[in-house]
């Protein structure tokens, strides 16, 4: 896979956390592990995608 394919791959995943982060959110009691984990897995791909840009 290309860089700019696993950066657009990263940048679809990021996304797809964000949706499963927000949803979880408006749960009337959201589950704070779950909540963690996609914050912490958004986290990693960010970082990931600069390390790729700063190359």
């Amino acid at each position: 896979m290309g860089q700019d394919a696993r950066k657009d791959a990263l940048n679809n995943r990021h996304a797809e956390l964000e949706e499963r982060l927000e949803h979880e959110a408006t749960r009337p009691i959201p589950d704070t592990s779950v909540v963690t984990t996609l914050k912490r897995q958004k986290l990693r791909i960010k970082d990931e995608i600069h390390r790729m840009e700063a190359r």
